[in-house]
Order: structure tokens, then sequence, then C-alpha cells
């Protein structure tokens, strides 16, 4: 063991400039997996245009990945409760590259859509023991100053991913591939930072036992559900066999879960921490934050560029208000929590911004100006700053050490579990509004809309200019329906969040500082 290792097993805390070199690590993973999942957003339309995919499985691209990720997180992190968290990292990290690589080889959208769902797993492990692993080096109080970092890297990469893919997709000598190649050579290298950096507490126990059983009725459950809400509407209807059997199957694989968890000694989702006060009410949030977040800003990068006929690069560009609005946002917040120790004055306002974001983005058409969009995304931006992080941190407060992975990967869970709702609900709105807009303007024209695949293709080259035309018009339209949506699911946030105890923050990495757990790594 070291001597600077040994130095924080009698401390008890890792000096800042420990944590920063750690942290140096952690931030460069997270905002790879991140960017991995935003420099799609601008390059999709070229993807899917190029494998000659529909609207629906531009969805599931994204929604692939979000599912996996979701299904997994609480399994990831109730693991980091009973093993090394470093190991873990580096494990997630190992699997993110392998799917990253396997989907920058795909040759069809279903291919893709696989390699994406096991990139997901990969992604899920290290956005959700990220946090786990800032929780266990640095107490709750402390923590707001490094959740700026935190709120950087995640404004960072909601806009550079975009801008970047963007940027490959407009290069003809990269191609869209390497939206999906590029980040497995950064993500290497974090790994071999974080072997030489993370030293986190392991917490020893013995006759570990891992619940299995839960951890599969939970992620079959959730898959089932969500499979059900792309095709319902589409491929069947709200009142059929396929929508009794799988929400049926759905809802009986998710209620033997509960069952489990409420009885085995080491459960994946700690029911006593999730009957808690302030963490019901922070799943709650950041179930309605995710799916308004997630679920309307996925569409943003098709909006600028099937709907206004913008590039990919500027459709990346056009997003960096958004980045501007979070990165400035929790900076602040990050600062001012940490000098009052209070945080559910920031919660609050967060959720009302976002609100008021989604509402002003509502209003999108195919000619909105610019300025109005920047602005309003603006405020999405600084609502998503305010809030999201601090959902997290509110429940990072109020368990112990040893529990501090499952309960901050389960406000995670249900933070993706409302992302991947929202994309794949707000998706099949948004395909429904444009199939019927597509024909009923086809009609006027005294086109008979069979005759374009404009409403099941995003291929819009070899479609005739007032073709062209009507598809742009339909999609600009289309996308102000889905921010309605989500300025009123985002208001479930702002009731939950009004509703929190108000509490300070604790000065301490674990709620008892008598015994401190040995460092190893």
């Amino acid at each position: 063991m070291s001597a600077a290792t040994a130095t924080r097993a009698e401390g008890g805390q890792m000096t800042h400039r420990e944590i920063m070199e750690a942290l140096s690590g952690l931030l460069l993973v997270l905002f790879v997996a991140m960017a991995s999942s935003t420099i799609v957003s601008t390059a999709l339309p070229k993807i899917i245009g190029d494998l000659h995919g529909s609207q629906t499985q531009y969805t599931w691209v994204v929604t692939a990945t979000l599912l996996t990720a979701t299904a997994t997180t609480p399994i990831w992190g109730k693991l980091s409760d009973l093993y090394s968290k470093k190991m873990l990292v580096q494990v997630s990290i190992v699997l993110f590259v392998i799917g990253s690589l396997a989907a920058g080889f795909t040759q069809n959208t279903e291919q893709l859509i696989a390699a994406r769902a096991f990139q997901g797993l990969g992604m899920g492990g290290v956005q959700a023991l990220v946090q786990v692993a800032i929780a266990a080096m640095i107490p709750p109080r402390e923590r707001g100053r490094y959740n700026g970092y935190l709120g950087g890297v995640l404004a960072l990469s909601t806009v550079a991913g975009p801008l970047l893919g963007g940027l490959i997709v407009d290069t003809s000598w990269l191609g869209w591939r390497w939206c999906f190649f590029i980040g497995a050579p950064f993500a290497v290298i974090a790994l071999a930072v974080l072997q030489k950096t993370l030293h986190l507490p392991v917490m020893r126990r013995d006759n570990v036992k891992v619940d299995y059983l839960g951890a599969t009725l939970i992620a079959a459950g959730v898959s089932v559900i969500l499979i059900w809400i792309s095709f319902v509407d589409d491929a069947f209807g709200w009142l059929s066999w396929q929508t009794f059997a799988m929400v049926g199957a759905g809802v009986v694989l998710l209620a033997l879960a509960t069952w489990v968890e409420s009885r085995v000694a080491e459960p994946v989702v700690p029911l006593p921490i999730v009957r808690e006060r302030t963490t019901a009410l922070a799943i709650i949030g950041s179930l309605a934050v995710g799916m308004a977040m997630f679920g309307g800003a996925v569409f943003l990068g098709q909006y600028f560029q099937i709907g206004r006929g913008y590039s990919p690069t500027e459709a990346g560009l056009l997003m960096i208000p958004m980045m501007f609005g979070i990165l400035i946002s929790s900076t602040v917040a990050g600062k001012m929590i940490t000098k009052s120790g209070r945080i559910k004055p920031y919660v609050v306002t967060g959720t009302i911004v976002l609100v008021a974001g989604f509402a002003a983005l509502s209003v999108l058409d195919h000619d909105t100006p610019l300025w109005y969009i920047g602005t309003a995304m603006a405020v999405v931006g600084t609502g998503v700053g305010l809030s999201m992080q601090n959902l997290v941190l509110a429940v990072q407060n109020t368990v112990s050490l040893k529990d501090i992975g499952a309960a901050s990967s389960t406000v995670a869970f249900f933070r993706s579990l409302g992302g991947t709702i929202g994309v794949s609900v707000l998706g099949a709105v948004l395909a429904r509004q444009v199939s019927d807009s597509i024909t009923s303007q086809l009609t006027a024209m005294g086109v008979p809309a069979g005759s374009s695949s404009g409403g099941s293709t995003l291929d819009l080259s070899g479609m005739p200019e007032a073709i062209q035309h009507v598809v742009r018009a339909a999609y600009g339209d289309a996308t102000g329906h889905i921010f309605l949506i989500s300025a009123g699911v985002a208001v479930i946030g702002v009731i939950a969040a009004i509703a929190m105890k108000p509490t300070k923050l604790r000065s301490t990495v674990d709620l008892s500082v008598e015994k401190e757990p040995a460092f190893a790594d």
C-alpha cells in the first residue's frame, strides 16, 4: 500500500489533489460515454438514410442503448456495494469499447441497433459507477463544488457530441462510422488513467450474495414494457391482444421482482431506501426530468436537419445554447450548494425552469426564428443543470457509504427509464404526427400518399423537391407537439421537488465516521 493510500485510510478522506487526479479519469470516461449517446443525434439522419432505415428504426437506435443501460444500472450499482468499484468501472469501460467498435462495423440498421444495445451495457455502468465513485470519495457538502465539473462534462458532451457527429458525417474521408470508432481510444486512455489514480474504499463483506433473480426480473419487466411502448399504435392497437399480453407480462414480471427484492438478503434495489421520502421523491423527479429531457432533446438534431434543412455540423452548432445553460447553471449552483449546504431550492428552481423551457419550445414549427429556439434551449439547459445531478446528490446525502451504489444507481435507473420511455413515446407521437401531416399535404396536392416513402424513410436526397418540402414542413411542425408533452411531464418533477423535505448536506463521506473502511486498489 502506498504512503498516500495509507494516509487516506488514516485520515478517512482524500485530499483535493488526490480527488482531482482520480476525477480526471472518471470525467474523461464519463465524457466519452455521454458524448457517444449524443454524437448520433446529428449523425442519425445521415446514418439511417444511408442504411435505408425508417423513423421507427431511428428511434430504436437511441432506445436500444437507453434500454440496456437502464435495465442494468441497478445491477451495476448493487455490485459496486459488494465488490471493487474500481474493477467494475474498468469492466464497464471494456464493454463500452467493444460495443463502440461493433457499432462502427455494422452493415444495416438491425445490426446497428444490436450493437448499440451492447454498447449500452458499458455505458450504463460508466454513468452509474462514476457517480458512485465520486460519492465514495467526497462528502455530500463538498460534492456541490465537484458537481460543477460534472455539469461541465454533461454540458460539453451534450453539445460537443452533436457537433462532433456533424463534423464527422460532413467530412467525406471519415464517414459516419467514425462516430462510433472515435470514442474507443479515449476510453482506453481513461482506463489507463484510472488504473493509476483511482483508489476507492472496498467494504470487506463476508457471504456476499448477488440477487441475480431480482436483477433478471427487473431487466425483463422493464424491457417488455418499453418494447410495448415502442410498437403500440403502430404495429398493433392500444386495445389489442398484443397490448394485454405485453403489458400483463411486464406487470407480472415487475411484481415478482418486487416480491423477490423484499425477501432476499442483498436486493438489487433495496426497498427500504426506495420507501424513504427523499429517495422516493427524487425518483419521481428523476423519472419526469429524464423523460422530458432525453425524450425532447433527442429529436432536436432531427428537427434542425430534417425540419429546417441544416447540415449535421450546423445542427450541432445550433445546440450550443443548451450547453451554456447546463454549464453555467450547474457550476453556479454547485458552488452555492457547497456554501449553504442546502439543495432543495435549486432542485425546485431547476424543475420549474425546465417546464418553462419546454413550454417555450412547444410552439416550434418549420420556420420559427433561430434566436427564439436558442433562447428556449438555453432555458432548458439551465433547468437541467440545476436539477439533474442535484436529485442524485439529495439521495446520496441520506444513505450510508455501504448503500451508496444501490441508492445512486436507483435514481439513475429511474432517470434513464424515464428517458427511454420518453424517447419511445415521443418518437411514436412524432412518427404518427409526421405521417398524418404528409398524407394530408400530399392529398391536398393531388399526389397519392402511397406513391412516396416520405413518411417512412429519412433519406430525402432521392425525393422530388416538392415532396422534400412537404416532409420538412411535416417534421418541423410536428416537433412542437413533442415539447408540449415534455413540458407536461416535467410538471410532475416540479411537484416532487416541492414535496421534498429540506435537509442540510452532511460534511462526511459516510453517515457514521467512527469506523472508516480500509482503502484498496
